[in-house]
């Protein structure tokens, strides 16, 4: 009989060993919850909503519509701002027409002076001559006078012409200064025309990446204004953070294999790894960090949070934020003799 019992207390001894060996392999806590970056889905130009094609807690995919705007408004904005930029466009053609008939009429005045000059010239010479003519007595007054008076006529012509000349460049000019302000009125209506391209475009709004939608509160009919909160988006890429405490963390490292027990399926388990562990406790990070500067100081063990990526998520699953898991880590890659001693038989 003392035998028998002292076999039983053996055997009892050696599996509660076991148990022990095989267990300190592992970490594992209840403090753990699944987490996302949830995001609002807001509404950035006002109108109502013509059509909201998702349901609440939709799974969507990337570029799948959640809800339209009624665009009619916004189209005709964008036709307005199209022919506002077309009108200038054949403003600043027809300017540089004109500014090129301009150009030629400037040449044509240049050469009028051009000639006005070389009259001038021939006025002079002739004047001269006769000049000398009259006091050498070989010429009469009566030409000396005729060609004076042609020299006048000729200075007269070639002033009128320069006048003209510098007209037509001040006009010259005066076309480029039109086209600079046309150039710039035209950058202003692209600007209005690129605003109005994106508010149509606003108007339909998509899921910008794979994830539910939840908390949906959109309406057909519903009039909003920029800025309102249409639903809330949870992203596919969940991850968990599990709140591990202080002394468990000695061996844990990022990589490290996870399997973590869903509490909303029954036990149902998936696998991830260790992504990080944040380097101080969660109080540490918070918004009113504790003050341990007391004179009745308990030491209370803390919680260190540790990101914890999902490997395998069933497509069956409806994970989302907030949901309870039990994490469980192997913290020692090396089998354990219940391990070994399993493999051997």
């Amino acid at each position: 009989m003392l035998l028998i019992g002292g076999s039983a207390l053996a055997a009892a001894a050696v599996a509660a060993f076991l148990y022990w060996d095989d267990a300190s392999h592992y970490e594992s806590t209840d403090d753990a919850f699944i987490a996302a970056r949830q995001y609002a889905i807001t509404s950035r130009v006002a109108g109502y909503i013509s059509s909201v094609p998702v349901t609440d807690n939709q799974h969507v995919a990337s570029g799948e519509v959640i809800a339209r705007i009624d665009d009619r408004d916004y189209q005709t904005a964008l036709e307005q701002a199209q022919a506002q930029v077309a009108a200038a466009n054949a403003n600043i053609k027809n300017t540089e027409a004109q500014k090129r008939v301009q150009q030629a009429n400037v040449e044509e005045a240049e050469a009028q002076v051009a000639q006005a000059e070389a009259n001038l010239v021939f006025a002079q010479q002739q004047n001269d001559r006769y000049q000398g003519l009259v006091k050498s007595g070989s010429g009469t007054l009566q030409e000396a006078q005729q060609y004076t008076s042609q020299l006048h006529q000729q200075q007269a012509a070639l002033n009128t012409d320069q006048a003209s000349l510098t007209a037509a460049r001040r006009q010259l000019d005066a076309y480029d200064f039109q086209i600079a302000n046309v150039e710039a009125t035209l950058k202003q209506d692209q600007a209005q025309l690129d605003q109005a391209k994106l508010n149509l475009s606003y108007t339909t709004m998509a899921a910008a990446q794979p994830g539910r939608v939840v908390q949906l509160s959109a309406g057909d009919g519903e009039y909003v204004q920029a800025g309102t909160n249409l639903a809330m988006f949870v992203p596919d890429k969940l991850w968990v953070t599990a709140n591990f405490k202080e002394t468990q963390l000695d061996h844990m490292r990022p990589g490290q294999p996870v399997t973590l027990t869903i509490d909303a399926y029954g036990g149902r388990t998936i696998h991830g790894h260790v992504a990080s562990v944040q380097p101080g406790s969660g109080t540490a990070f918070s918004l009113l960090p504790a003050e341990n500067a007391t004179g009745n100081y308990v030491k209370i063990v803390q919680r260190v949070p540790v990101k914890i990526e999902l490997d395998d998520v069933p497509s069956d699953l409806a994970l989302g934020p907030g949901m309870s898991v039990v994490p469980t880590v192997r913290t020692n890659a090396s089998p354990s003799l219940w391990e070994s001693l399993r493999n051997v038989l």
